[in-house]
């Protein structure tokens, strides 16, 4: 077994134009005064970190991690998800999409795609520059105008979107093989990977890549009514990064999973600060525990009620709390005997 690495923080919901949050070094700072050991950087951030620039030189890299370490932080991974959400967008999107990408690309949605298949590729190599197993991202949607079957479905239209996903993304994860770095795609609605089942459709369709794995965050699975303990139990052998968020669904008389185009507040399902919602991090972080998971524990925070300071100050104190240090030693050793096979041959009357 292993013990958790963490508490850690993604950085993605903080970073702004006003100190602490607009430079590396100072949003460092601000993370281990909030008690973090970690930090996970978006990738698309100028103000926090030059992709290109990291694809390329060890020496910046090594700049950044030194940055880090001078405020006791650790960068724990890099995310490419608003990139990784234009490598599959479906037409009726493309307007909605457009705001992810650099201004000469937008209304543009092949460039656009280029581009994001780049970046992708860039942060395969800074992954490798700084040192780091794993990455975050989204996966895209071709089928997700179609999730619910009416009018029905044309056949084929679910095998076709699989399969040019894959076609899309198999030389991505390989850029990642050469690099060693796992691609971990977050579960998540408004992406066609948003399940078990639609995770097992596109590993099938990339031919069980090895670099394909998991970003778990148990949030998204409560707000679909999802099991997500038994979702870790199932596919705990692809999940090889985790994001500490919390959520409720309670579902009422006027709206339920599909909310009913409410806001976030007026919303049945909603992301709640961590210990706010419904989730249960006990058993979370037990599992992973005898799952020998060997990641981070990384709060992403989203909240629609409390103040986002407050809840990463509650957050690392909260995530620290449910670590779980591993045992190294059996309870019951205090009786035990040496091993002895003629002993237990005996025993066992042979």
């Amino acid at each position: 077994m292993k013990t958790i690495k963490g508490p850690a923080i993604f950085l993605a919901q903080f970073a702004g134009d006003q100190p602490p949050f607009n430079s590396l070094a100072a949003i460092c700072q601000w993370a281990a005064d909030k008690g973090f050991k970690g930090v996970q950087l978006p990738s698309n951030d100028a103000r926090l970190f030059d992709l290109a620039l990291a694809a390329e030189s060890q020496t910046y890299c090594d700049e950044v991690t030194g940055s880090a370490a001078e405020h006791g932080i650790v960068i724990t991974e890099l995310s490419t998800h608003l990139q990784g959400q234009l490598v599959a967008v479906h037409p009726v999107y493309d307007a909605l999409f457009d705001a992810f990408a650099p201004e000469p690309l937008r209304g543009k949605p092949a460039e656009r795609q280029a581009w994001a298949v780049q970046q992708l590729k860039l942060a395969a190599k800074a992954s490798r520059r700084l040192g780091l197993q794993a990455h975050a991202t989204f996966s895209g949607a071709l089928l997700w105008p179609f999730l619910y079957p009416w009018p029905q479905r044309p056949a084929g239209l679910v095998e076709e979107g699989f399969a040019e996903l894959g076609q899309r993304w198999r030389p991505i994860l390989d850029a990642f093989d050469e690099q060693g770095v796992d691609l971990c795609y977050e579960i998540h609605p408004g992406e066609d990977l948003h399940d078990g089942a639609t995770f097992e459709r596109f590993l099938a369709a990339v031919d069980q890549h090895p670099r394909c794995h998991i970003l778990y965050d148990p949030s998204h699975f409560v707000l679909q009514a999802l099991d997500y303990l038994a979702f870790l139990d199932i596919y705990g052998e692809r999940v090889k990064m985790f994001h500490v968020k919390d959520a409720e669904l309670n579902g009422n008389g006027r709206s339920g999973v599909y909310g009913g185009y409410q806001d976030w507040l007026q919303r049945p399902g909603r992301f709640r600060s961590l210990g706010d919602g419904q989730v249960d991090f006990k058993a979370i972080f037990s599992r992973l525990a005898a799952m020998d998971f060997d990641g981070w524990a990384v709060l992403e925070w989203e909240c629609c009620l409390k103040h986002p300071e407050d809840g990463a100050s509650e957050g690392a104190a909260f995530i620290r709390d449910h670590i779980i240090r591993v045992t190294d030693k059996a309870f019951d050793d205090f009786a035990g005997a040496a091993t002895d096979r003629g002993r237990n041959r005996a025993i066992l009357g042979l």
